[in-house]
């Protein structure tokens, strides 16, 4: 049994006497004994991040009676919102498609107020974060690269905090603030008087450091900064070259993250090392890219770490925010922490000291045959629970949707390279990734119940392939297309619809200067590029536009920094546009803590066009988590193309109810009591569709009948 990682992670005795200076002195609430919780305050339902609902006014025998209590149509959209709403007293908080933010009566969905900050947002939003003094209560609202500050009561902006109401993102990083993109599309989370906040950036060179950091709630100042590039002299900086901490980016928290306050620490998820899939300028592990952090809530400090994937060179990032769980060994109870992972695994440690709760053995992988990159040798898995999502891609796992798709689909695997999570990129030989890019698990997060010690976790399962090639010296526009844009959408401008938008047919709004305007503020998923200097952001823009590509002057090109580069995101598709592997092609997993074992595995989701053929529960691409509830039910949206609301039966994953909603929800719903009533609400939005399926931006309310 071999835990270097585990030994890694508690590396000398700051752990242990953290353990003992919290350790509480009075036993926990059990579950049972709680009050049952009537508001929904916090992204992932309570402060646990647990998205546990104690309501059960809405419960198996009645749940099949559910309907629309409410709407509210945000009159906005399409703009990729992926909110989940917070209720407060009666008061449910949102956030609209184009990043504005409204206040509804949570029992009729009337609107009280709306705040617009002045600048149309665009792309992943995925709500907000409160805190109360016990006197006022504030709002904190990402919109681009800034936060704002706003009065819960009546959406006003609070000029005092930070510069006229707002903090922006890009200052206080080390780097000139004009040259950084960095956004916020998971709310942060308070401890005290704290608020804690990681950020996107963007996923090539150059870009901003993930530094994590925490602003006082009232005035905005920065009042501590981790490093997740570490400086000179401190922890990990020996796990990457001398100069990384300058030059690096990335390793940032992007999914969220989760606070016990009691114990007074921050878990925070990280993703990879910029750039996502060459790392010969970054050699060394890379701490603290795709690691679970614990620090010390109040000042900062590393409590404990586990790095899950060693030099990443696959994107896998940490995707989803941790839930702080409880779990049962033998007649104890154990405060725990859990995250799940793109791989589909499911790690669980005590949360005072990093110790595994399941071993976590190293396991060893292929190395990287690209000049210069040195894959690591092995990557740190758990022995249980089992992996939620299949982990290599094998030819019986091909689809027989039809004869012709399926001799296509083993027409194609046979040229490709890999199908495991931890295959090494071949250069300009197509790999398959498996799981994706997306998942596994992704962003929604998983679902815990303290009754039962499932925990719910949705997954894709599908297929991805690219790989690297040599970049091109020669200084022109296509060079700088490549090297700035090909990463999305590809070599050849396909992209990877809906996620990567195919550039060969634009709609003629996109003229010059709408491109323009939009490389240069970024929108949706696509980072802005405040690097490019005018020359080059016009070559590349008429680049897109018409395929022309002059040379440049040394001084109008940006300089390869890198001897190769990845050529985009492709999913492996059939040639009608179905996952080219065998269903399910999306699930959702009952896992007990407790013993590490499956209480139960369904497919998620379906294409309609397929099931009214008789092919049905296929699963499908979903993003967006589960809700679990005392009333014995998970309550879950997310699947791209068939835009339901499921309602399952906690125990047996039993389908009790569904409805179509009006675009897909790629969100999570939010549970909550007003007036009296239980309500269950989701925002649809239906960015992730297909193109020729609805989009808007709608809230929508479920009740029982009065």
């Amino acid at each position: 049994m071999r835990f270097s990682n585990w030994i890694l992670g508690v590396l000398g005795v700051a752990p242990l006497l953290y353990a003992l200076a919290n350790t509480p002195t009075t036993k926990p609430t059990l579950p049972s004994q709680a009050e049952p919780q009537s508001d929904w305050p916090f992204y992932g339902g309570s402060s646990n991040g647990n998205r546990f609902s104690s309501l059960s006014q809405i419960n198996r025998s009645n749940v099949d009676k559910l309907q629309v209590a409410w709407t509210y149509d945000c009159g906005e959209g399409p703009g990729g919102t992926e909110a989940q709403p917070l209720v407060v007293g009666n008061i449910l908080y949102g956030v609209t498609p184009n990043h504005n933010v409204v206040a509804l009566d949570a029992a009729t969905g009337v609107k009280k107020w709306k705040f617009k900050s002045g600048i149309v947002g665009s792309g992943a939003n995925r709500g907000l974060t409160y805190w109360s003094d016990g006197t006022e209560g504030r709002l904190f609202a990402a919109v681009g690269q800034y936060i704002y500050s706003l009065e819960a009561a009546t959406g006003k902006n609070i000029q005092s905090f930070g510069t006229q109401g707002r903090i922006d993102l890009r200052e206080g990083v080390g780097r000139d603030p004009a040259k950084q993109w960095i956004v916020l599309t998971t709310p942060g989370v308070i401890y005290k008087d704290l608020l804690i906040v990681g950020g996107r950036v963007s996923e090539g060179l150059p870009c901003t450091p993930g530094d994590i950091r925490a602003y006082d709630v009232r005035t905005g100042k920065v009042r501590w900064s981790f490093h997740t590039i570490p400086h000179p002299g401190e922890f990990g900086y020996h796990t990457w070259p001398k100069f990384a901490w300058k030059v690096s980016g990335s390793a940032n928290n992007w999914a969220g993250m989760v606070v016990d306050s009691n114990l007074g620490i921050v878990f925070v998820p990280t993703g990879s090392a910029a750039s996502d899939f060459y790392g010969a300028d970054r050699l060394g592990n890379d701490l603290f890219a795709n690691t679970l952090l614990a620090l010390d809530a109040k000042t900062g400090k590393r409590i404990w770490h586990f790095q899950a994937v060693h030099h990443d060179i696959w994107d896998r990032d940490f995707p989803s925010p941790p839930a702080l769980v409880r779990v049962k060994r033998g007649r104890n109870w154990i405060d725990a922490v859990a995250q799940t992972t793109k791989t589909g695994h499911v790690y669980v440690f005590e949360r005072r000291t990093g110790k595994p709760l399941f071993p976590i053995q190293d396991r060893s992988y292929p190395p990287s045959h690209t000049p210069g990159e040195i894959a690591s040798e092995t990557q740190p898995l758990p022995t249980k629970p089992a992996p939620f999502a299949r982990q290599v891609l094998t030819e019986d796992m091909l689809t027989q949707r039809t004869p012709e798709a399926h001799d296509w689909a083993l027409e194609k695997y046979i040229l490709y390279w890999g199908g495991t999570p931890f295959e090494p990129f071949e250069v300009d030989k197509e790999t398959l990734i498996f799981p994706g890019f997306d998942g596994g698990a992704e962003w929604g997060g998983p679902a815990f119940d303290p009754e039962s010690g499932l925990l719910y976790v949705n997954a894709n399962e599908m297929a991805w392939t690219s790989h690297l090639t040599k970049n091109e010296k020669e200084k022109s526009a296509r060079q700088l297309y490549l090297r700035n844009c090909g990463n999305c959408h590809g070599d050849t401008k396909a992209g990877s619809p809906p996620q990567f938008p195919n550039l060969l047919k634009l709609d003629p709004k996109w003229n010059a200067g709408a491109i323009s305007r939009l490389v240069r503020q970024g929108a949706g998923r696509m980072p802005s590029f405040p690097n490019l200097s005018d020359a080059d952001l016009n070559a590349v823009v008429n680049y897109v536009l018409t395929g022309e590509s002059k040379p440049l002057q040394a001084d109008e090109a940006a300089a390869v920094e890198q001897d190769y580069r990845f050529t985009g995101y492709r999913k492996f598709l059939d040639p009608d546009g179905y996952p080219a592997i065998a269903p399910p092609w999306g699930t959702l997993s009952a896992i007990n803590l407790n013993s590490g074992e499956y209480a139960w595995k369904i497919p998620l989701g379906e294409y309609p066009e397929l099931a009214s053929k008789g092919m049905k529960d296929t699963g499908s691409e979903n993003y967006g988590g589960p809700a679990v509830t005392a009333g014995g039910l998970v309550f879950i949206a997310a699947t791209n193309y068939d835009r339901k609301l499921r309602a399952l039966d906690k125990s047996s994953g039993k389908l009790l109810w569904e409805t179509t909603l009006p675009f897909a929800a790629n969100a999570t719903p939010a549970i909550y009591m007003a007036d009296g009533r239980q309500f269950v609400v989701v925002c649809a939005e239906g960015s992730k569709g297909r193109p020729n399926e609805p989009k808007g931006g709608m809230y929508i309310a479920y009740a029982l009948p009065r």
